[in-house]
């Protein structure tokens, strides 16, 4: 079990280093989205996603961005503000 979990995890790691983002996506322009508004967008990002679905004109990642500082508050907003820790922090009962 151990072992799928590490091969697993070195997968997921080896492919995320394969990522890299276009130059066109980051923007050095003040007005560009930066952390604030990644978080806000990570927050509602169930909400957007549902509306992307429907709407073209709704996305749920802004481009151009200013890159790292966007992408952490994305982050945060969908992983903290948006529940995905609240799910793992609940103790479970036992009888």
């Amino acid at each position: 079990m151990i072992r799928r979990a590490a091969a697993a995890i070195g997968l997921a790691l080896l492919l995320a280093a394969c990522a890299s983002q276009s130059p066109d996506a980051v923007s050095n322009a003040p007005s560009a989205p930066g952390f604030l508004l990644g978080l806000w967008q990570g927050f509602i990002f169930p909400f957007a996603w549902i509306g992307s679905l429907v709407s073209p004109d709704i996305a749920v990642y802004a481009v151009p961005n200013n890159g790292g500082w966007y992408d952490f508050g994305f982050f945060l907003g969908v992983t903290v503000l948006g529940g995905g820790s609240w799910f793992t922090s609940r103790s479970r009962r036992r009888d």
